[in-house]
């Protein structure tokens, strides 16, 4: 219904068709996607749990807001691209971000940007630590069937700092002052279990032995049996590092330099597979496996060793591993360590398409809370993903027996495979911008009944199948786990 008799303005730009703006009474929302991603969250109770952890020492007499309410308004507004706090000004007024909030359209605003900052300002090192073990619960949650084996990629990342904030120092290599933070994904699942923030300074891997450490023995409280795989790259080719791997039984690879004793004995591998590219055309991919011990390492490891020859020129690159059948299948154990290219993506979502590169909190305790909202909310929209995303294509689609290892697929059919993988994704090819543009970012009107409250859709939006497909998935039932 409009507010006005006449338009408020007119547009004669096509004069026989002029077009004229009028106002209408009724509350508009520009992110009514949000709703089944709120109905996924209240399945899985992740915000709930997340709103759990926080010890609030307020005088309830003086409080309006709830944890809960701003831990919601502030990871949904990360999720609709609302990183900053100011943006909740006018976000505390919107339709939908109060209905999340589990709140009528009519009812009192929530919180302002005075509010939120006392809020993430306000935690503490305890609250942290409580936020942790959080990740690593939903991480467990996130299974219906004990798994038998887990790929965690292990990586870190910077993060530029804004302004003046503590623990930030001046990097010469970027010329900024970043944070450093890492974070821990699983292959199998996409999801993020752990993240840490680091001053931008600091070693890749400082502080990883103890995250692992703590990882394993969270994971094999719940799963005893579980084969734990760790990746990382030459930031965490460390000794300290593959010490703690054998300590608690895991198995590793992890990428290391190319220094002048590795060329050496590459050097004639790296011969011949120029001498194939020049003779064939074809760029040539060519693997040796060495046992290697370099001067810090007190016992020596086997090092696989690629060498490329191609129209751009030539490349070696060595990773270290301890896993069984490296003799067997070198090349295998090296494209398998190239997959953790999936989870760098996700830690690409997490700085740029979900903002932890907006970490502008002066307190570093401050931040490291912004850290866990922001990987919340991606973690929301993995689940997301997972419930409407098809099967994974299995080994017999690449005319492979059943119980074929993925990471033994060949090059070419690998990258098929995962390219198949993200086809099988209706909401975009699993990349967050993707899901936020067709899924989130839908505009309605909403309308307030006496017992309900209505969201009325355009039926013309050409993503309306996906939004239904995962309001859908977001009511169906969770399988109860397995006993183990």
């Amino acid at each position: 219904m409009s507010l006005h008799s006449a338009p408020l303005l007119s547009f004669d730009f096509l004069p026989s068709r002029p077009v004229e703006i009028e106002v209408s009474s009724a509350p508009l929302t520009s992110d009514a996607g949000l709703l089944p991603v709120r109905q996924l969250d209240q399945r899985f109770k992740i915000t709930e749990q997340f709103a759990a952890a926080l010890r609030d020492s307020r005088d309830p007499a003086l409080t309006r807001q709830s944890f809960l309410t701003m831990v919601r308004q502030r990871i949904y507004g990360i999720l609709a691209d609302y990183e900053d706090q100011n943006d909740h000004d006018t976000l505390r007024s919107d339709p939908v971000f109060k209905r999340i909030a589990d709140r009528l359209p009519s009812d009192p605003d929530l919180a302002s940007q005075p509010t939120l900052s006392r809020f993430e300002n306000a935690i503490s090192i305890a609250d942290l630590w409580r936020l942790r073990d959080v990740l690593v619960d939903l991480f467990i949650q996130s299974f219906d069937v004990p798994p038998h084996h887990l790929t965690l990629d292990i990586d870190a990342f910077d993060d530029p700092a804004h302004g003046s904030q503590q623990l930030t120092f001046f990097h010469g290599d970027d010329e900024q002052n970043p944070y450093l933070p890492i974070a821990v994904t699983c292959a199998e699942n996409d999801m993020v279990l752990l993240v840490g923030l680091r001053h931008g300074t600091c070693a890749a891997f400082l502080g990883a032995d103890n995250d692992l450490r703590y990882l394993v023995g969270r994971l094999r409280a719940v799963w005893p049996d579980v084969q734990i795989h760790i990746r990382g790259d030459s930031g965490f080719g460390v000794p300290m590092m593959y010490q703690v791997c054998r300590e608690s039984r895991l198995s590793y690879t992890f990428g290391i330099g190319m220094n002048s004793r590795l060329r050496e004995l590459s050097d004639h591998l790296l011969s011949e597979a120029v001498r194939q590219y020049e003779a064939s055309g074809e760029s040539q991919r060519l693997f040796m496996l060495v046992d290697y011990q370099a001067e810090s390492w007190p016992i020596s490891q086997p090092v696989v060793i690629k060498v490329e020859a191609h129209a751009q020129g030539t490349n070696r690159r060595a990773v270290v591993t301890n896993r069984p059948g490296v003799r067997v299948l070198p090349q295998a154990i090296y494209d398998e360590y190239t997959m953790r290219g999936e989870s760098e993506n996700r830690n690409k979502e997490l700085k740029t398409e979900l903002a932890t590169d907006r970490l502008g909190d002066h307190r570093f305790m401050a931040n490291f809370f912004r850290l866990y909202l922001h990987t919340t909310a991606l973690n929301l929209l993995v689940r997301l993903r997972r419930s409407v995303v098809r099967p994974l294509p299995s080994p017999t689609e690449f005319k492979l027996p059943a119980d074929f290892p993925r990471e033994a697929i060949d090059e070419p059919n690998r990258k098929r495979f995962f390219n198949r993988r993200r086809e099988r994704d209706p909401l975009g090819r699993g990349f967050a911008s993707t899901r936020r543009t067709r899924l989130i970012k839908v505009a309605a009107e909403v309308i307030v009944r006496s017992r309900r409250v209505i969201v009325k859709l355009s039926g013309s939006w050409p993503h309306l199948d996906h939004f239904l497909e995962v309001g859908r998935a977001a009511h169906r039932p969770r399988p109860e786990p397995s006993p183990g």
